[in-house]
């Protein structure tokens, strides 16, 4: 126990080498005695010449700031994710500052090229969508030939890649590139079909992924739509194109496209085998997917096109010369392999999307064998087939477009309607008979507004003219029937279409001419011809609805389809009074044009010299034309408010000279105005308005000579009126010396006075029995106004003046002055009565002044 304490004792005694200290739960430990201090202290250096902010002022940026050199230069980035944000940061860029675009076009093309083939398929979809939606619009203005050259390359060598969503995705790219420079399928036209023909016969993505194959032959189809078909598939009407198919837009110039047809020879049986793939499917099911059916309907598009280029496309001379050109083993395997499934309609009770569907397949199939049927002879019996299946599309699919709705199925029946003209004149009498009906019932069923009505107009036109059938047999009824029953359709068509469908209308307008001009070979016809008039009086006049003028269509429509109605006019043989009434009621129309309202006379007149219209009937028209125009004041009448309507004076002017020419030119003056004299008198007795009266004066003085041939009756009427007349003018209209010097008013007077001036001239006693009226007003209170809505004449004192006025007019003029000096007796009984009117006691101050004024003016003119 001793030797145990002892020993810890000695321990206790020792030094100690580390103390152990005990530290607090979240304290900072002390840094070490022997730390060493790196904390450095300065002051910032500023440099902003050096600055990355300074070296981007003024350049385009994107909005992460980058500019285009940086953007190109990641679109060759090692990661997928940087490349997809390069080409989305250009494209904010040049949305941003399009000026980059034009600049840097051919740089900006030579990087982005090698993205064609970029194994991330996001990279390659961001970059169709750039230069789908920014970099081809931008650059459509500019020269294409190298700039096409610069992405060509590399979409080739995509077409050839060992991947397929590369190579699928290539030919997505040349159908972009197609769309925005047609001219580089022609360029490079043999090296794209032989890849396209490639990529088809590679068949294992077929059923599998349907969409890949529809964007190959969407593709396809957009290049062999620029090869040159036949005029044939388009109608022109006056200026206009009238497709009757599904035919794209072609371009400018044509292309020499004789080097590639080997490989459209090659590309057919092709189409062929992929359609045959997919039949199976076809029969397999009752339902017919969007994808298979966009699929089949591409290459039956396909197909037709590279038909049409064989057999409208080149020239005939050179189909004679080069047989060869179109294989006839071709022929055979496409009317074997498309006559075993048609028509494609397996089941019997389908939906009406799939009925729908399988209809327009087949249509595009028909199409393809009349389109054939050019080059080769097919047999009766598979004619027979096709020729069924039209008269069932005419006669069945025409009532289902009636009955709900014409935009899925008119498409369709456009393009069978386009091959009836041929097929009439080609096939035997009973099938030419079931074709005009089915086609007469489509005609006559279908909506008056669709493209079927207007193909179905164009087709009427061509069998009629380019067929011949208007010079045909009158023995043939049944022929004869059905285009009579076509031209009474007509009229009523154009009623129905109105003014809002300008393009149709002018259509039935150009057939209803060429009718007219060729219907002469058949009275028949001529004859029928001759009563459309009475259907189109509905679409030339006017009918009144609660009081108010309601015009037909002819007024609204565009004035080159006014110019074809107005020249079907013409050739009706004889015209009907009903008729010229009507066409009358719209030269009356304000709306009208006034050149058209000169062509209308113009081409009546003419009708009128052929003797399609009787002298009573053309004198009538034209007399309600002078007496009926609404004639708009103008600066003629200075004293009635300016009318918010323009004035048609001027028009009213040409139109007399018109008119009076053409009374001129008419014949016999003493016939003209034995006819007219009393019609021209019961107009003026009408009490028209000023203008109106003033022209019918004028008919009458073109009319009449020297001496007069009025009759005494019309001598005693006119005597009776004139001096109400002049005195009209001599208030309405401002004279010489009414009018001063700054006026912008020019006077006018002389063109109302002149008509009464001649008749004055022409006959003394007309003149006489004025000045007798003018003797015999001072003791009547009524007024000597022509209108009843003129009061300038009342009072005694006023008429007096109004007479002296005139008086004083006439007397200007030289011929009047000599004769009214040899009517002294006249002057002199005026100037009794009124001298008598003086010494009445019953007078004011006023009224005797102007009583003495007149006596003073009136001893003027008798000295």
């Amino acid at each position: 126990m001793a030797k145990t304490k002892a020993s810890s004792k000695k321990q206790q005694k020792r030094g100690v080498d580390f103390k152990k200290i005990k530290r607090k739960l979240g304290r900072k430990l002390p840094p070490p005695k022997n730390a060493t201090n790196t904390e450095i202290k300065s002051k910032a250096i500023i440099l902003p010449e050096q600055s990355l902010a300074s070296e981007k002022m003024g350049l385009a940026v994107s909005k992460k700031g980058l500019t285009l050199k940086e953007l190109l230069q990641q679109t060759s980035h090692h990661n997928a994710k940087v490349r997809k944000d390069a080409l989305m940061g250009m494209k904010d860029l040049f949305l941003k500052h399009p000026e980059e675009l034009k600049l840097h076009r051919y740089a900006v093309i030579e990087k982005l090229r090698e993205r064609v083939s970029d194994e991330d398929k996001v990279v390659r979809e961001t970059l169709y969508q750039l230069l789908k939606s920014v970099i081809l619009p931008g650059c459509n203005e500019d020269n294409q030939g190298p700039f096409i050259s610069l992405i060509m390359a590399y979409i080739f060598n995509a077409m050839t890649h060992l991947a397929i969503e590369v190579r699928l995705m290539a030919f997505k790219f040349f159908d972009l590139i197609v769309q925005h420079f047609p001219a580089s399928f022609s360029l490079h036209a043999e090296k794209v079909l032989q890849n396209y023909a490639d990529i088809l016969r590679k068949n294992q993505f077929y059923l599998e992924d349907k969409s890949k194959l529809k964007n190959v032959l969407a593709g396809l189809v957009c290049c062999l739509s620029l090869l040159p078909s036949s005029s044939s598939c388009k109608k022109k009407v006056h200026g206009q194109e009238m497709l009757h198919a599904f035919e794209p837009d072609k371009p400018t110039e044509v292309a020499d496209f004789s080097v590639v047809i080997n490989k459209l020879k090659d590309l057919v049986p092709v189409l062929v085998n992929c359609f045959q793939d997919f039949v199976p499917l076809i029969h397999s099911t009752q339902q017919l997917d969007a994808q298979s059916f966009d699929c089949l309907h591409n290459i039956l598009k396909s197909i037709d096109l590279v038909v049409r280029f064989f057999v409208y496309g080149t020239e005939k001379d050179n189909r004679e010369s080069h047989p060869s050109m179109w294989d006839q083993s071709i022929s055979s395997v496409l009317l074997k392999k498309f006559v075993g499934v048609f028509p494609l309609n397996p089941v019997l009770h389908l939906s009406e999307k799939d009925d729908d569907r399988y209809f327009t397949l087949n249509v595009m199939i028909a199409e393809i064998f009349f389109h054939l049927s050019e080059w080769i002879c097919p047999s009766a019996e598979l004619l027979e087939k096709f020729l069924a299946f039209i008269e069932y599309a005419l006669l069945e699919k025409i009532r289902s477009e009636v009955r709900s709705g014409r935009a899925i199925r008119e498409k369709q029946i456009v393009a069978l309607v386009h091959f009836v003209p041929k097929l009439v004149t080609q096939v035997k009498d009973n099938w030419k008979s079931r074709l005009l009906q089915a086609f007469t019932k489509t005609f006559l069923n279908c909506n008056p507004e669709s493209s079927v009505k207007l193909a179905c107009i164009s087709a009427v036109e061509e069998m009629l003219f380019s067929r011949g059938m208007l010079y045909t047999d009158a023995s043939d009824s049944e022929l004869l029937d059905h285009l009579i029953t076509w031209m009474r359709e007509l009229p009523m068509l154009l009623i129905l279409l109105g003014d809002r469908h300008s393009a149709s209308s002018q259509a039935v307008l150009h057939l209803l001419l060429r009718l007219g001009q060729c219907c002469t070979v058949s009275s028949l016809l001529a004859f029928e011809y001759d009563n459309l008039q009475y259907s189109l009086q509905e679409f030339y006049g006017i009918c009144r609805e609660a009081g108010k003028k309601c015009y037909g269509p002819f007024i609204k429509l565009p004035m080159d389809c006014q110019e074809l109605s107005i020249c079907c006019l013409y050739y009706f043989r004889h015209l009907d009074p009903l008729m010229l009434k009507t066409i009358a009621s719209c030269c009356l129309c304000p709306d009208l044009d006034a050149s058209l309202l000169f062509r209308i006379i113009e081409v009546l007149h003419l009708a009128f010299k052929a003797g399609h219209i009787q002298i009573t009937d053309h004198l009538s028209f034209f007399v309600t034309l002078v007496s009926r125009v609404n004639v708009l004041p103008g600066d003629a009448h200075p004293d009635i408010e300016e009318d918010t309507k323009i004035s048609n004076h001027q028009t009213f002017k040409s139109l007399i000279r018109v008119v009076c020419s053409c009374l001129a030119q008419m014949g016999d003056n003493v016939l003209l105005l034995a006819i007219l004299e009393k019609v021209i008198l019961e107009q003026i007795l009408l009490k028209l308005p000023l203008d109106n009266v003033c022209a019918m004066l004028r008919v009458l003085v073109v009319l009449d000579s020297k001496p007069s041939r009025l009759s005494e009756e019309s001598i005693l009427s006119l005597s009776n009126f004139l001096l109400g007349y002049l005195i009209d003018v001599v208030h309405r209209i401002p004279g010489d010396d009414d009018v001063p010097m700054s006026s912008s008013h020019v006077p006018k007077q002389s063109c109302y006075i002149l008509p009464c001036f001649f008749l004055f001239d022409r006959s003394h006693k007309l003149l006489k029995l004025v000045l007798n009226v003018m003797a015999s007003s001072m003791s009547t209170s009524s007024s000597l106004s022509s209108n009843d809505h003129t009061h300038h004449a009342s009072g005694r004192a006023s008429r007096i003046n109004d007479i002296v006025n005139v008086l004083r007019l006439m007397n200007r003029d030289a011929k009047i002055k000599q004769i009214i000096c040899s009517s002294r007796a006249e002057i002199d009984l005026i100037w009794q009565n009124i001298h008598s009117l003086q010494e009445e006691n019953n007078l004011g101050i006023r009224e005797r002044h102007m009583i003495q004024c007149a006596l003073d003016e009136l001893m003027t003119i008798r000295s």
